[in-house]
């Protein structure tokens, strides 16, 4: 089935992906108040291993080149670097400034493609990257409010997932994408390793138990994400993960007490704005060139 055949079945998927990953935020929220925040994105990932096993297993079996292994470290120190910001930040700041933040993560991805992967960048481009950033200022406010560290990691973290997703592209077309995922999250525990080892604290039963579900929705909804992709073009499927904030805003606020910041919610919608943008130009265009080809065949 090709992935123009089901919209309503894609939208419903990003929809649950969405959710799931929101959960996942108030989860390690919650946990990250008892737990040193590198030692608890560790043992995410160390209990994320178990869900990957099968993929690790077949890995064990292959043989990569030297290029090929010098993207799998680079994407997996890129990331571990946007785990890390990512965990911290969720302890500092709101789960909605946490969520609308890393919605710049497509922007860097699409920045990073012009700079380093030759892909064009049109004065429509340049208009939408302009409203995304003057969105973050909005979520911001610098000089109107103090802004704290969680902010600053946030940066960090959208901008190492943006090498990351990047540096997966290239991969992609070098080997499955379950190899992908199960080498990312094999060198990032790796990575998390020493970082977790000089803060560590012995967890207790509860601790270990909330980190086992983490990793159970993180794997869920990188799942759900993936049949959302397989089931409607990503047109149809960008915008709605956007609905994230919804859920962020009121899981936020019923949950931990955080203020509805209605210059967060109108900063997210900015840059919501302008990756939906992005995404309906590029299959735009996507089709006409499709039609082209198909009328010179």
């Amino acid at each position: 089935m090709t992935t123009q055949n089901r919209p309503l079945h894609g939208v419903a998927w990003m929809l649950a992906a969405g959710l799931m990953f929101v959960t996942m935020n108030a989860m390690v929220k919650h946990v990250g108040q008892t737990l040193p925040s590198a030692q608890a994105a560790f043992l995410r990932y160390v209990f994320g291993l178990f869900f990957v096993a099968p993929a690790l297993v077949r890995v064990m079996g292959m043989r990569f080149d030297r290029k090929t292994w010098g993207l799998f470290l680079g994407r997996g120190a890129v990331h571990t670097v946007a785990v890390l910001c990512w965990f911290y930040a969720m302890t500092q700041i709101t789960v909605a400034e946490v969520t609308s933040m890393n919605y710049l993560t497509p922007i860097y991805v699409m920045l990073g493609a012009a700079f380093f992967l030759g892909d064009t960048f049109s004065w429509r481009r340049a208009v939408a990257v302009g409203v995304a950033f003057l969105g973050v200022l909005v979520i911001l406010r610098p000089g109107l409010r103090e802004l704290g560290s969680g902010h600053l990691a946030m940066v960090f973290t959208a901008i190492s997932l943006g090498g990351s997703y990047l540096i997966a592209k290239r991969l992609s077309s070098i080997t499955s994408a379950a190899v992908v995922v199960a080498m990312m999250s094999l060198i990032v525990t790796v990575g998390l390793a020493p970082f977790a080892w000089m803060v560590w604290v012995p967890p207790n039963m509860t601790q270990l138990a909330w980190l086992v579900v983490i990793a159970g929705f993180a794997t869920g909804g990188h799942y759900s994400m993936s049949r959302a992709f397989a089931e409607a073009p990503v047109s149809v499927t960008q915008p709605v993960a956007f609905t994230q904030i919804v859920w962020a805003v009121s899981m936020g606020y019923l949950l931990f007490d955080e203020p509805i910041d209605a210059w967060v919610i109108f900063g997210a919608m900015m840059i919501m704005s302008a990756v939906t943008y992005i995404t309906w130009r590029e299959a735009l265009l996507k089709r006409r060139a499709t039609t082209v080809s198909t009328a010179a065949g």
